[in-house]
């Protein structure tokens, strides 16, 4: 199968500076996170419907149990696919395994899945666990046979394996010399067996998951050098097929995206706050040089992930500005009979730190997103759930760890996750 994820990296390869061809993965892969509230609300479902199971009421409330299954969870990736507007669908190595090996979701679609091939400690956010408050551990659930063909050895007599050939892998630099070393020594492991083995891969690099000393403003820059030192000693055969990143502004873009034209960097989504944020995201970096997105959460938790996706796209292909694009998803919400999270107004404004770019400006309180399975407060009501969306912070800018309680550092924790 032709796979447009191929097409486009030639593509932007071959022209950088003037190609908008623009790849868009939808990122399934929470469940290697969060758990079981990672598939997010059943607000939105699959044309198929619901296929709840049977909660007991003298157990649970309603709002307990409004959160979406792994078969519902499952029929959204389905009905993703068939609208084929991503071109990559990042899944776990049991969901690949369901969709990729076992049912051939992708066996004639131009779409490539991929799965999550690391799991450090900093993206194990599960109910009230402590491992994120940690500097980055690294680790491995799966192994690259798994996500390959479903067994722990794959008969390599062939290179056509039933299952994923595209794996995300991750790393975190917390600026401690031993920390970032062992992960370093982890990613060489995993780079030289990929490549004995066939398997290609993107690079995730997330910003310090605890207090690193370095100024917000810098973190750019740290991350940037981390990056090109780290593939400096890799040639083409084991280098990544392009990056995943959080979006530190234009300079950092540009300064990166410039660097090495075969160098092809994208951006993760970032933390949750209005479509015109999301949207906004997304143009912005294209416009400094990104050519790939990865939107996890911003996908999942909307109010109608088809329309929102769609809207993505028109905005990478030039079609409609990020206004535009809010407008015009309401305008489908309204035509659905789906009550919008938040009324328009409040929908087109700009309230992530990711959209200030002079990077001394604080995060700004987002509206509240009711039924929201990633953040939950003390104060919240059945039926109700309100996001933590801020944190204590030091003088400079920086995270105050020491003041953060459980829930502004799940707040923080997704922030940078996501």
């Amino acid at each position: 199968m032709n796979r447009s994820l191929d097409q486009k990296l030639a593509a932007i390869r071959a022209n950088p500076h003037s190609t908008r061809e623009f790849i868009l993965a939808d990122a399934k892969d929470a469940d290697m996170a969060f758990g079981v509230r990672a598939p997010g609300p059943r607000s939105y479902l699959a044309s198929h419907g619901a296929r709840p199971a049977q909660f007991s009421p003298e157990v649970w409330t309603r709002a307990e149990y409004g959160y979406r299954n792994l078969p519902e969870f499952l029929d959204i990736i389905r009905e993703v696919t068939h609208q084929g507007l991503v071109d990559i669908m990042l899944m776990s190595a049991y969901v690949n395994e369901q969709l990729t090996i076992k049912e051939g979701l992708f066996k004639n679609s131009h779409i490539t899945p991929a799965c999550r091939a690391n799991d450090t400690t900093d993206v194990w956010a599960v109910r009230h666990g402590c491992y994120t408050r940690e500097p980055s551990q690294p680790f491995r659930s799966a192994t690259i046979d798994h996500i390959q063909c479903g067994e722990i050895e794959c008969d390599r007599s062939t290179n056509d394996f039933p299952g994923a050939n595209l794996g995300l892998y991750s790393m975190t630099f917390v600026n401690e010399l031993e920390q970032d070393r062992e992960a370093f020594l982890w990613y060489k492991s995993f780079r030289e067996e990929a490549e004995r083995k066939g398997f290609r891969h993107f690079l995730e690099v997330f910003d310090p998951n605890v207090n690193s000393g370095i100024a917000p403003e810098k973190l750019g820059e740290f991350i940037n050098d981390n990056i090109i030192r780290t593939l400096a000693g890799v040639p083409d055969a084991g280098r990544p097929d392009f990056l995943k990143i959080v979006y530190h502004g234009p300079k950092a873009m540009e300064e990166l995206a410039q660097y090495d034209p075969n160098l092809v960097v994208g951006i993760l989504g970032g933390s949750a706050g209005t479509t015109y944020d999301a949207f906004k995201l997304i143009h912005d970096a294209q416009k400094y040089g990104a050519r790939v997105a990865l939107y996890g959460r911003k996908i999942n938790n909307a109010e109608h992930q088809l329309a929102f996706i769609e809207m993505l796209r028109l905005i990478t292909d030039g079609k409609i500005s990020p206004e535009e694009a809010v407008r015009a998803y309401h305008g489908v919400l309204q035509s659905k009979g789906i009550k919008p999270t938040r009324a328009l107004e409040e929908d087109l404004k700009t309230t992530d730190q990711a959209m200030s770019y002079d990077g001394s400006a604080t995060r700004r309180a987002t509206a509240e997103i009711r039924n929201n399975p990633l953040a939950k407060t003390s104060s919240e009501t059945p039926g109700q759930q309100t996001v933590v969306t801020d944190w204590p912070k030091r003088a400079d800018g920086r995270p105050d760890f020491d003041r953060m309680n459980s829930a502004q550092r799940l707040a923080y924790d997704m922030a940078r996750l996501k």
